[in-house]
């Protein structure tokens, strides 16, 4: 695409957003000045580059741009009629749906439901669970650009579990599931709210790879959600992964191969066990848990199908 886009976002999810601004175009991030919720603009300890700018709320309506990105049920819903003026809600449109359906999984329709609009699913699982209606949609996995150079060492015999506020977050995520392993299998725990459930607490975004690298395997507990952004993050560091095996997980690893997935907690717990107590075994799963990760999740595959959608949408 020859011509650099100015495209309007909010900041929901701070490593996917990361990841999305390697797309050579520029982002503007809706801020305030309590930097709130989803309005915390270009912040935080994630490198962002030159092409990351903040659109603060009260000059967005004076700004031009190319693109609006929606990232939430609310800036599509309620937000972009407070914020933008009746051009601006013209422009090209684009939703990224970041989950599968939560009121019901397979009898949801989304409720962005406009012809014009380009609605981006991140898992095709997600695309098939949702209906999405008679709003176009594609799928646009996931890409991941590691924050730092770290690679799997192991030493530490020990799981590693990332996820963000699961006490409050219950069994959607998996915290009875953390719970019964952790009291099998050593577990360590990391993610905003952790130290409330017995964890270590938050890790910055820079320091995860490190930390992931030392321990032996990635435990994901949770049961119903879209593919994690840690999941695969620990992939290209090189751990082997044990997860449930729901939603788009079964489609990432094979069981016994570069890593294990069941649905019997039980069989997985006996297989934690096996990888703490023989190290060489879990290296090799680690290993082609890197290579699929760096197969089907490079940034470079991710960037061109960004490209290809705001063509879609631009043309």
């Amino acid at each position: 695409m020859s011509k650099k886009l100015r495209i309007l976002t909010w900041h929901v999810h701070g490593n996917y957003l990361y990841y999305l601004s390697q797309v050579p175009h520029d982002f503007y991030l809706v801020r305030d000045e309590a930097r709130s919720t989803h309005h915390s603009g270009r912040s935080g300890t994630l490198p962002w580059g030159g092409n990351v700018h903040d659109a603060h709320v009260e000059q967005i309506r004076d700004m031009a741009f190319d693109v609006v990105l929606f990232q939430s049920r609310d800036a599509y819903e309620r937000e972009q009629h407070e914020l933008l003026t009746p051009a601006q809600r013209r422009l090209p449109r684009i939703y990224i749906e970041h989950d599968p359906p939560q009121e019901h999984p397979t009898n949801t329709r989304h409720w962005a439901q406009d012809e014009g609009l380009l609605l981006v699913h991140v898992t095709p699982f997600n695309q098939l669970m949702w209906d999405s209606g008679i709003t176009p949609n594609r799928v646009i996995e996931h890409g991941v650009l590691p924050l730092a150079q770290a690679h799997y060492q192991g030493d530490r015999a020990a799981g590693i579990v990332v996820v963000n506020n699961i006490g409050r977050r219950g069994r959607r995520l998996g915290l009875d599931v953390y719970q019964t392993a952790s009291q099998a299998v050593p577990l360590t725990l990391v993610g905003m709210g952790a130290k409330d459930v017995g964890g270590w607490g938050e890790v910055s975004n820079a320091e995860l790879p490190g930390v992931m690298a030392s321990h032996r395997f990635f435990f994901n507990p949770i049961r119903y959600t879209s593919l994690g952004l840690a999941v695969i993050e620990a992939m290209m560091v090189g751990l082997p992964i044990v997860g449930l095996a729901t939603t788009e997980l079964p489609t990432v690893i094979q069981d016994g191969h570069n890593g294990l997935i069941d649905t019997r907690l039980d069989r997985l717990i006996d297989g934690m066990r096996r990888l703490i107590a023989d190290a060489s075994e879990a290296r090799r799963m680690g290993e082609l848990a890197r290579q699929t990760a760096q197969a089907r999740f490079h940034i470079g595959r991710f960037v061109a199908d960004w490209e290809d959608a705001l063509r879609t949408v631009t043309r």
